[in-house]
């Protein structure tokens, strides 16, 4: 009869050796860290430049309350005064319609794309999707001014820039949702289809609300990128010195073209005014992340 014995016991390892690093991944370590370092500096350095090149030459024109004010109306490019008001409420305007458009659109592309895509369909609203995704601000204008200008006859109006600029933001919240839904755990879907909650609404209760912040920061890069935007304003919304809310008579301003109107001058009220309009831009966009930023975290799901 065999007697078992018990195998001698192993020696424990200690915290000390699970911890320990060897030099030479001390020394990759560092020198990983180095290289991390001096690419952010690298391409924070451009960034701070123009910001500060910004905020030097446009900042004294924002502390004049005409310019939140007042048009451009009757202001010429050699007369100091007027303001950016026709253009802010005109780029407010596009960008609001175009995320009324976009967003629907590139949540449930999305939803569809992660949780009911499967087979042909879905590889080709995938493959449709990436193509959107690289396609230059011009082509989308042309696009749109081939279908709305030629095709049906209408005149270049603010509306024709949003359906321009939805071709360009569609695909950022898709891709962008696309990537919170997939960092949803499973295990909270399995966990509502146990409770025979079906499928769509564990989607709208469950998957959403827990994505929900990273949704509303995909939206707003989408928002930042098409406010931007130069070309669909050139082609389909010419530019104009008075103030114009209708989307759908009559030319619009807006901050691009607005600073493009005066570029080429070499006056300085112009000059001035192009910096000005430029900073005024990038306060907008800062405001609206802000303010996305605030959204996401009160609509987050708490822990």
């Amino acid at each position: 009869m065999s007697i078992l014995t018990a195998d001698p016991p192993t020696a424990e390892v200690g915290d000390d050796q699970l911890t320990h690093r060897s030099r030479g991944r001390q020394v990759r370590n560092a020198a990983a860290t180095v290289i991390v370092v001096a690419c952010f500096l690298i391409a924070i350095v451009p960034l701070a430049w123009i910001l500060f090149t910004v905020v030097s030459k446009g900042f004294h024109l924002l502390l004049d309350v005409h310019w939140w004010t007042n048009s451009q109306q009757g202001i010429t490019a050699r007369r100091v005064g007027g303001g950016a008001y026709h253009a802010i409420v005109g780029t407010l305007l596009q960008a609001l319609v175009t995320a009324i458009i976009s967003v629907p659109i590139g949540v449930l592309t999305a939803v569809y794309l992660v949780e009911y895509g499967r087979g042909k369909l879905a590889r080709v609203v995938s493959f449709m999707v990436d193509i959107l995704t690289g396609i230059p601000s011009i082509v989308a204008a042309l696009f749109i001014y081939a279908l709305w200008v030629t095709t049906l006859g209408l005149n270049r109006v603010a509306f024709a820039v949003s359906l321009a600029l939805v071709l360009l933001m569609v695909p950022v919240v898709v891709r962008s949702t696309e990537e919170m839904l997939k960092l949803v755990p499973n295990e909270l879907r399995e966990a509502s289809y146990a409770l025979g909650v079906p499928k769509w609404r564990t989607i709208v209760l469950v998957v959403l609300p827990t994505a929900f912040s990273g949704i509303v920061t995909g939206v707003l890069l989408g928002l930042a990128r098409v406010m931007g935007e130069t070309a669909p304003l050139l082609i389909l919304g010419p530019y104009a010195k008075s103030i114009n809310t209708d989307l759908f008579n009559g030319f619009m301003a807006a901050l691009p073209t607005m600073i493009n109107q005066d570029r080429t001058e070499v006056l300085q009220p112009a000059l001035d005014r192009v910096w000005a309009a430029a900073l005024t831009l990038v306060l907008l966009i800062l405001v609206l992340s802000i303010a996305g930023r605030i959204v996401a975290r009160l609509g987050a799901v708490k822990q």
